[in-house]
């Protein structure tokens, strides 16, 4: 038998280090070549770590949470074979034995994993004998009606007590003002209330994406001096071709959302405003502007908000872009994404949908320099030629940073994807 040290390889260009997410193995496990190990995450995604060896965990270095560095070990094995450590000559036989007694389902969890269990071996004691009571208390049944007074019925409904639970001990179990005092002092809990008061705090440890999420967002507003417009859009017409479209699309035609022709108006306009479509190297002091629109997708998943790539969004028409959001989408969602699917945006748009609300200020996507918030569709009355008229409106929420982008040149840029999406015929026309 050899031991097998596993240690945290280079998983990518310029990382020097990874954070523990989650565990998949825990001590004592057998585990299989190319089993899944632990996820690491670096500043670019979620990696899964799986095993060159098959063996079995003699120890894991490193909590959720912590960082490791790249090189460092992150699991060792007991292997057939001679391994590529020597093993230690003491094993500690008590360190197997305390894990062999973790509670199955306590490892491989991420935060809140379990710790191994201790369970001390020791002769039951002896039960003392109980004595019955003369006159036993009586828990009355559903379907019992309690025997108390009306003043100790209206005390109990004041407590919020039911009485059905209150053991009795008066004759055939009338129940008493000391027999609700006792059953109170014993811990008996009273009838829920919506205005009951709630104690205790719960402790989340930020870790894993959260993590990310939280330090990027950090970083963003420390850095970036936000400036957020908002445009009302008038999407009837457009929301027109869209539910025609939808209606007459050939059956391998994925269904159009939103999304799409705002992405279009975009790609239209961002010629003309070069600077919009940039990222800024703030401590180089360098502004790269792009001629190939990327378009950040911010995409809402079970452990947070993840922003996929839509590359060359204008070499794509609006059904190859429906079909292209979809699968970067459902691919973040399930934590399948690759690098090449999470990097590289020049300009990001955010969206909550049906939540949209009325106003956002959305946060820039660091290092780019505009962010696109599109709010929830509503129709709602507005005034067009001195009539009053149902139209179905939108606002639009966008954020700038306002080292590289005035605000001036902001308004016109918005103004002209609003005029597009309001003319969709526009989004089409060269």
């Amino acid at each position: 038998m050899g031991r097998y040290i596993f240690k945290l390889p280079d998983v990518g260009e310029g990382t020097a280090e990874a954070e523990i997410v989650v565990w998949h193995v825990k001590v004592g496990d057998h585990v299989a070549e190319d089993q899944q190990l632990v996820d690491v995450m670096t500043d670019k995604a979620t990696v899964e770590m799986t095993s060159p060896v098959a063996g079995v965990v003699v120890s894991r270095h490193g909590e959720p949470g912590e960082m490791a560095p790249v090189g460092a070990p992150l699991v060792e094995l007991e292997i057939e074979g001679a391994g590529n450590v020597r093993a230690q000559k003491s094993a500690p036989a008590e360190q197997k034995q305390t894990i062999s007694l973790a509670p199955a389902g306590g490892e491989g969890r991420g935060e809140g994993a379990s710790k191994p269990a201790q369970v001390s071996h020791r002769e039951p004691l002896p039960q003392k004998e109980k004595s019955t009571p003369v006159n036993p208390p009586r828990i009355h049944n559903f379907g019992d009606k309690p025997l108390a007074s009306p003043a100790v019925r209206r005390r109990a409904q004041e407590l919020g007590i039911e009485l059905q639970f209150v053991p009795g001990s008066g004759p055939a179990g009338r129940i008493s003002h000391e027999d609700l005092d006792a059953y109170i002092a014993s811990g008996g809990r009273a009838a829920p209330s919506q205005y009951q008061a709630r104690d205790g705090v719960e402790e989340i440890r930020i870790i894993g994406l959260r993590r990310k999420i939280a330090e990027k967002m950090q970083e963003a507003k420390r850095r970036i001096p936000h400036f957020t417009y908002v445009e009302e859009v008038d999407m009837t017409e457009l929301e027109a071709l869209r539910a025609h479209l939808n209606a007459t699309k050939r059956a391998e035609q994925p269904k159009l959302n939103v999304l799409p022709f705002m992405i279009r108006a975009l790609v239209r306009a961002l010629p003309s405003y070069p600077q919009i479509n940039a990222r800024f190297d703030d401590e180089a002091g360098i502004v790269h502007r792009f001629a190939a629109v990327h378009v950040g997708i911010a995409t809402q998943t079970a452990n947070g908000l993840v922003v996929p790539v839509l590359h060359h969004a204008e070499a794509r028409d609006v059904w190859d872009m429906s079909a292209e959001i979809s699968r970067i989408a459902a691919l973040t969602r399930e934590g399948k994404a690759s690098r090449d699917d999470l990097t590289g945006s020049t300009i990001t748009i955010t969206s909550l949908g049906a939540l949209g609300g009325v106003v956002t200020t959305p946060v820039i996507n660091h290092p780019e320099v505009a962010i696109i918030g599109p709010n929830a569709i509503i129709e709602r009355p507005v005034v067009r030629g001195g009539q009053i008229i149902v139209r179905k409106m939108m606002n639009l929420s966008s954020s700038f940073d306002h080292r590289v982008v005035d605000g001036y040149d902001a308004a016109e840029f918005i103004q002209r994807v609003k005029a597009m999406l309001e003319h969709p015929a526009m989004l089409f026309m060269d």
